[in-house]
């Protein structure tokens, strides 16, 4: 076996769950970030987290070692945050309700030395998070993939299966949309 054969991404397609915990390990910080970011709760992007795991690993002898780890896995977290959004979306009918208890305030990443500062910061962090999490998916995807990690509109095109015209065409929109709402 040549040393490029090697790799975490073919021994984990290979069904070796060590390469595969590697794998996680790797990208379970940005990919959190994402999920947190595209549902606004971090207890159900904690367990969205997971499950895109689990499924990742009962797929993995269909993953394309050719192809990158990361940007299929991505594929499976934007599947689940969108089967997530559909069950929230049921949840609230049949409830009644058209809204949730708004998601708790990302902590700011630097501390400001006036309390109010802290305390807007967070409120604008929470206004983000709900503005975010009601966008529709086709919008807050290319968006947080784009935005929150500097993915290339080839890249997210092909997470999303779209082409790169649609990718900037809906990141535009979105950006349109959260400039409307945050305005509002």
């Amino acid at each position: 076996m040549a040393a490029d054969d090697d790799t975490d991404e073919i021994r984990a397609a290979q069904g070796d769950r060590r390469a595969f915990s590697a794998l996680m390990a790797a990208t379970s910080g940005e990919l959190y970030r994402f999920v947190r970011r595209y549902v606004g709760d971090a207890d159900e992007a904690q367990d969205l987290l997971q499950e895109t795991y689990a499924s990742a690993w009962m797929a993995i002898r269909r993953y394309d070692p050719a192809r990158p780890f990361a940007t299929w896995l991505r594929s499976i977290a934007v599947n689940k945050c969108r089967d997530w959004g559909r069950k929230r979306t049921v949840r609230r009918i049949v409830r009644g309700v058209m809204g949730l208890d708004g998601p708790e305030a990302m902590a700011v990443g630097e501390e400001a030395p006036e309390p109010e500062a802290r305390l807007d910061a967070g409120r604008r962090m929470a206004d983000l998070d709900r503005v975010l999490a009601d966008l529709p998916d086709a919008l807050k995807a290319p968006l947080l993939l784009a935005a929150l990690e500097g993915r290339s509109h080839a890249e997210i095109a092909e997470v999303l299966g779209v082409t790169p015209k649609a990718v900037e065409t809906r990141i535009a929109r979105a950006r349109q949309k959260l400039n409307l709402a945050l305005r509002g």
